[in-house]
């Protein structure tokens, strides 16, 4: 059986997606971060959810190089700076 390509997969509505922002506290880019999340995920009605990486030390070993880390339903959207039209076309593309 062929496999579709994923330029032909349809997504998910964007209120059935899912957003996390990996931050660390006093990350003044993390900041910025989740105010472009916050504000993107608000208009679209998409949850969302903040992960410290002090927290956990498994997103540290992983992304303590990148963040803030934007992911979207679990694989990495973007890193460092957040593109707010990037973040919602993914979301509603």
């Amino acid at each position: 059986m062929a496999v579709m390509s994923p330029l032909f997969r349809r997504k998910p509505p964007a209120q059935d997606r899912r957003v996390t922002l990996i931050r660390k506290p006093g990350c003044h880019l993390c900041d910025d971060a989740q105010a472009v999340v916050e504000r993107v995920c608000g208009e679209l009605g998409v949850p969302w959810e903040p992960q410290d990486i002090t927290e956990d030390a498994r997103l540290y070993d992983q992304y303590w190089e990148q963040i803030p880390v934007v992911l979207v339903d679990g694989e990495q959207h973007t890193f460092w700076r957040v593109n707010e039209d990037r973040l919602r076309k993914e979301l509603t593309g």
